[in-house]
């Protein structure tokens, strides 16, 4: 079998992309593999990539399958929506399931959690005063956390928050059932919807991003939280209206925020949020792909295709995720 290796070196140096190379070629020693440069039209049964060019896909009709190496594959279905026909259209197109990141995932969001309840964020901020000062901490039976997305990885974020005694709820489009989780399920700006956010303390974002949840953390959905509530995004910029965040924050209905992802990354110097102590920014880290948990995952994947078996993980395009 032959396979495509992608990820852009702007984001990863040369060493790292021969451990992936090296990685998959000892998973799969009978294949073919190759990293993919620009005018590079050969034949390949699967693709192995990260935010591929258009190019990559151009004349591919043999691709058997492509194997995003992450668990949002809003960049490959970004560039069929922006150039329709770029996806060879019989090819499985596959996410990343849990290979380490739903526990990173969990530490990453309990940290942010705890730290407001326990209000440590304006511990910080006396800190720098020289202030001395006890805060009283929220009271736990109403700091209601809402975790908006509840697949592999917000199911697994949703369960450890209730096991911290937190009141918690979860929202997903499709009904789901997580224990000690309040869940619902239903289109984003209905009643379910609505009934979701009322009077959530602190607000986490997992879900995809797809045409359909673009632009969700705005105005609208901070005002039907709990006056003062906290916001946690870490699955897309593009879910946030960025100006609505900062307008929430300067009349006080949302007290804080902790974002690990922006619409523009790396996040520009110059952008308002590096100057407002309220938000709290991480570079997309909430979550890193561990190399040897995806190449396994990954190998054992395409050897099922090869032997006619099926797999789990396959995206259904029309929906995003």
């Amino acid at each position: 079998m032959k396979i495509l290796f992608y990820q852009p070196h702007s984001n990863h140096d040369t060493a790292d992309n021969d451990a992936w190379l090296r990685g998959l070629q000892q998973a799969l020693p009978h294949a073919e593999l190759r990293e993919w440069q620009p005018g590079d039209h050969a034949g390949a049964d699967y693709a192995v990539v990260w935010r591929p060019p258009r190019e990559l896909f151009a004349g591919r009709h043999d691709l058997r399958a492509i194997f995003n190496l992450g668990a949002g594959v809003d960049a490959i279905l970004g560039l069929e929506r922006d150039f329709p026909g770029t996806l060879p259209r019989d090819a499985l197109l596959v996410r990343l399931e849990d290979t380490g990141m739903g526990q990173q995932m969990v530490e990453y969001i309990a940290h942010a959690v705890l730290r407001y309840l326990r209000r440590f964020d304006e511990y910080e901020q006396l800190q720098q005063a020289r202030r001395w000062k006890v805060l009283e901490p929220h009271p736990r039976a109403t700091f209601t956390v809402g975790v908006m997305g509840l697949g592999v990885l917000g199911t697994q974020v949703a369960h450890a928050l209730a096991a911290l005694g937190l009141p918690v709820r979860g929202f997903s489009r499709n009904a789901k059932r997580i224990e000690g989780v309040a869940c619902s399920s239903g289109e984003l700006h209905g009643a379910a919807f609505d009934a979701f956010l009322d009077g959530v303390k602190v607000l986490v974002n997992l879900l995809p991003h797809t045409p359909d949840t673009a632009d969700v953390l705005n105005a609208r959905t901070f005002s039907k939280l709990a006056r003062g509530a906290y916001l946690v995004n870490v699955a897309r910029g593009g879910h946030l209206v960025e100006h609505d965040l900062i307008d929430a924050l300067a009349h006080g209905q949302i007290a804080a925020a902790t974002l690990d992802v922006f619409r523009e990354e790396p996040l520009p110097a110059a952008h308002p949020f590096w100057s407002e102590p309220r938000i709290t920014i991480t570079p997309h880290s909430a979550a890193q792909t561990l190399r040897d948990e995806s190449i396994e995952q990954v190998a054992q994947k395409i050897a099922s295709l090869a032997r006619g078996e099926p797999i789990s993980g396959i995206v259904e395009r029309e929906r995003g995720y």
